[in-house]
């Protein structure tokens, strides 16, 4: 029994490679390498936006997207005849990446902007050029 399913594992390989020339452990290879760069990447993400850090939010949301879609990118540029559906499913998948990316990174402040802080009387803190607060004593 064990063997069968080895068997019909191997012919779905083979045919995936003389078919598509994609090469599925390849595909599996990239897949399990980029696994540790996705959830590293998913849990520095959601540190920095718990901290307010814009510029390690965007740094680690491209990390997160290039994990996610690499295996898929393999695919896309090695794999020939393809059906269409293929070519639209990998197409979704890396514009659902890049639309969250996106939707993540138009929430958070610009790099480098400050929120404008009220004081006790309602009124925008003073700033200097940078953007520092500064200190009214």
């Amino acid at each position: 029994m064990v063997e069968f399913i080895l068997s019909q594992i191997r012919e779905l390989m083979q045919a995936a490679r003389d078919n598509y020339r994609v090469d599925p452990v390849v595909f599996l290879v990239i897949y399990f390498a980029s696994a540790p760069f996705f959830y590293y990447s998913l849990f520095r993400m959601i540190r920095a936006l718990a901290q307010k850090r814009g510029t390690e939010i965007m740094v680690w949301s491209a990390v997160f997207l290039a994990a996610t879609v690499a295996p898929f990118l393999y695919v896309l540029f090695f794999g020939r005849n393809l059906p269409w559906w293929v070519y639209g499913i990998i197409a979704l998948l890396i514009g659902q990446g890049v639309f969250s990316l996106v939707t993540k990174l138009r929430g958070k402040p610009a790099l480098g902007a400050q929120a404008r802080v009220p004081n006790p009387e309602g009124q925008p803190l003073p700033r200097d050029a940078t953007g520092t607060v500064i200190e009214v004593t």
